[in-house]
């Protein structure tokens, strides 16, 4: 919890869990062994002062790269060169990373890559980074150093460009997802601010120039965010959604989805979600190839994009139990879904709240008969094993996944006789 900085008239961290960390606290020590300033920086201290959770700490330091190698050695801690020529160094405590990163200007960008001077000028540093409220220091002492104003953004909950946005934007043009993500998680029932949507609509064509990866990584994060369906609507009707994804989607479903999750108190899913928003235009292999996605990702696009009955309510449930039995209770799950949100039934919908609750009240049992067992029948190895139990497996299906023994025996020996 953040207490108020009389000094400085900002809060103080000082009693921060994370900043006390043994861990966090060994990194500071060792930078400032020399007289160098060290200053955690970012996510770590934007979240603290909004009392969320911190997860990793990045720290500024005024001390140049190889001074930070030869500092870590000194202390004992492992250090990694992981970014040298842009002034980054990874200081491991414990199997606890830290990014080091000596203050910077820079002189050149190229996209989100840049050629970068250091410096010790904190405004400097300040100034080349997105947002206000992401340029907030954290000294060792709690102390918190605003020097762009971020603070007064940050309790506003506003997401704000550092400077020109066209330009920010320019430096990396993920930062205009950036952008909406930030408000998704910061500020999702407040307008966006005026300045930063037109900068991202004027500077939509370099959206093209993202890699998937680094597109997909974003939107993730942007739709499990609290606010994705008013981002994701500012985005479509700025005309951004297309450029980023390959195709405009469907934020209408998207919201009846979300909706939905927040009605069974289920956890979001982004990637049902980027199922719902998108699968209307664009298919499960058309998304992995421009969002990089992984196998398993797309599968599961699949899975929510399947159009069976099965997910209706009005059908038999003995249909459910099938699909569940032959493609997985998260299969289901997943179609059955995407299923309600795409037939306008509202979230408060029993029937489909019951259909979709099938799979924690009924387990697909296990096939109770091998190849072992029909060769045991006489039927030689080859195809015709393979042709009796599917037959067996059908009627098994059909007659309710019956459990007795002499049934499952008798209609195995007439199958077999039968495909013989």
């Amino acid at each position: 919890m953040a207490r108020p900085n009389e000094d400085a008239g900002l809060p103080s961290l000082a009693e921060a869990d994370w900043l006390n960390r043994p861990e966090t606290r060994a990194v500071f020590d060792a930078l400032r062994a020399s007289g160098a300033e060290a200053r955690a920086v970012g996510g770590a201290v934007r979240n603290a002062l909004m009392n969320r959770q911190v997860k990793d700490v990045d720290i500024a330091t005024t001390a140049v790269p190889e001074e930070v190698l030869r500092l870590a050695k000194k202390a004992g801690l492992h250090a990694i060169p992981t970014g040298l020529e842009h002034g980054t160094v990874t200081i491991a405590v414990k199997h606890m990373p830290f990014e080091v990163t000596t203050l910077r200007r820079d002189i050149e960008t190229f996209g989100r890559h840049a050629r970068v001077t250091f410096t010790t000028d904190w405004g400097e540093d300040a100034r080349r980074r997105d947002f206000t409220m992401n340029a907030l220091y954290c000294a060792a002492d709690g102390t918190v150093h605003d020097p762009l104003g971020g603070y007064g953004d940050l309790k506003e909950r506003r997401v704000r460009f550092i400077g020109d946005a066209r330009e920010r934007i320019r430096e990396d043009y993920l930062r205009t997802l950036r952008f909406f993500r930030f408000n998704a998680e910061y500020a999702h029932d407040l307008t966006p601010d005026a300045d930063g949507v037109a900068a991202a609509v004027a500077e939509k064509s370099g959206l093209a120039k993202l890699s998937g990866e680094r597109i997909r990584a974003e939107l993730l994060l942007l739709l499990a965010a609290p606010g994705a369906v008013s981002a994701a609507r500012t985005m479509h009707e700025a005309g951004l959604t297309e450029p980023l994804i390959g195709a405009g989607g469907d934020v209408a479903q998207l919201a009846r989805l979300v909706a939905i999750e927040e009605a069974l108190n289920a956890a979001p899913d982004a990637i049902l979600r980027l199922a719902a928003l998108m699968l209307s235009e664009a298919s499960p292999a058309q998304l992995r190839e421009r969002l990089r996605l992984s196998a398993a990702e797309t599968a599961r696009l699949a899975q929510a994009g399947s159009d069976d009955a099965a997910f209706d309510p009005k059908t038999d449930e003995e249909q459910a139990r099938a699909f569940i039995y032959r493609h997985g209770a998260d299969a289901f799950t997943n179609g059955a879904l995407l299923a309600w949100a795409r037939s306008g039934d509202g979230p408060s919908d029993e029937a489909r709240a019951e259909r979709l609750r099938l799979p924690q009240r009924w387990r697909a049992p296990e096939l109770p008969v091998r190849g072992s067992d029909v060769l045991a029948l006489g039927i030689p190895a080859g195809p015709a094993v393979g042709s009796v139990i599917a037959a067996f497996e059908a009627w098994w299906i059909a007659q309710g996944y019956p459990t007795d023994q002499k049934q499952i025996a008798d209609k195995l020996e007439e199958l077999a006789r039968d495909l013989a």
